[in-house]
């Protein structure tokens, strides 16, 4: 498990910057994914198809968890919201999880080109998670069920940890809200430790969600009433994450606020799909996205040509 100093903290941010570019980037772009030249119209692929909103705090989360945990063998993230699949794409991409099981995705220049262009596209990548991806256990298009299926893998298995990332919209389906009460039958000894994690950024597809809407009084009395202590982290303050997670708390539930589109040009519900629309065919938006990706200044936190976060 890393510390806390100030260089373990920057190396998160920079995790958290390549990430979000990588997600934009693979929403976006079927060409130019360095940005060595001027974004023109056929860079852009002729069909968006994937979901932004919620990629940041995703990112985020993975990028706190990596630090935290490293690479212990017992530990897995579960992806609730599969639709922001190409923020875990980026991570598992990152961490040359996803050459693993595909030679092509090298962490490299030549696996961004690859993981960018064939995001959503004929014979490449699914818009949401699937099997195919390193250490998926839920299928991207059905919310729900991904806390469930966790206390299921840990079922029997006390060695296991396995953060569940849980969207607030998600949050509002039956089986996501009752699946809260598996703490209360598979606790103990015997099995092993969930840490569940609201991602409230406080919209779903289309509207404000109710858990966002709740005062913190009332969050932290619906949390406490199935038995796990509420814990408030800031998605900006990587410092309070990381403390977060030190903190030995029995049955942990972190809730995780942040805004939807964070870092995008939208915010809210116009940044749950695909934020600009039209960047293909109006200079005005191909402008905005250019400098959007470039918010980021990729080349300053991934080395393209050694293959790593700097």
């Amino acid at each position: 498990m890393s510390g806390l100093g100030i260089e373990n903290l920057e190396k998160i941010k920079h995790r958290i910057r390549a990430a979000d570019y990588l997600a934009v980037a693979q929403l976006y772009l079927k060409d130019n994914f360095l940005l060595e030249r001027p974004l023109t119209p056929e860079d852009i692929k002729p069909r968006l198809l994937g979901h932004w909103g919620t990629c940041h705090g995703i990112n985020v989360a993975y990028a706190n968890l990596k630090s935290y945990f490293g690479d212990d063998p017992n530990f897995s993230f579960v992806l609730g919201p599969g639709h922001g699949f190409p923020a875990l794409q980026a991570n598992l991409f990152l961490d040359g999880d996803l050459k693993k099981v595909d030679p092509k995705a090298t962490v490299n220049a030549a696996g961004v080109e690859y993981i960018c262009k064939h995001f959503s596209w004929p014979d490449g990548f699914p818009s949401h998670a699937s099997p195919y991806t390193p250490g998926i256990i839920t299928e991207g298009g059905e919310l729900g069920y991904a806390l469930a299926n966790a206390y299921g893998v840990v079922l029997g298995h006390p060695e296991k940890i396995l953060a569940v990332l849980i969207g607030d919209g998600e949050l509002e389906t039956a089986t996501a809200i009752d699946s809260l009460n598996l703490k209360n039958l598979l606790g103990g000894a015997k099995n092993g430790k969930i840490l569940p994690i609201l991602h409230l950024n406080g919209y779903k597809i289309s509207a404000p969600s109710i858990y966002a809407r709740k005062s913190e009084r009332e969050m932290n009395e619906l949390i406490r009433g199935f038995g796990f202590t509420p814990i408030w982290i800031d998605a900006e303050d990587i410092e309070s994450f990381q403390m977060a997670l030190v903190q030995k708390i029995e049955a942990p539930f972190y809730i995780l606020k942040s805004e939807k589109g964070e870092g995008g040009p939208n915010r809210h519900q116009d940044a749950h799909q695909i934020p600009l629309k039209d960047p293909k065919t109006n200079p005005e938006v191909l402008k905005q996205l250019e400098e959007w990706l470039k918010s980021y200044n990729f080349v300053e936190v991934f080395d393209a040509e050694k293959g790593e976060l700097k």
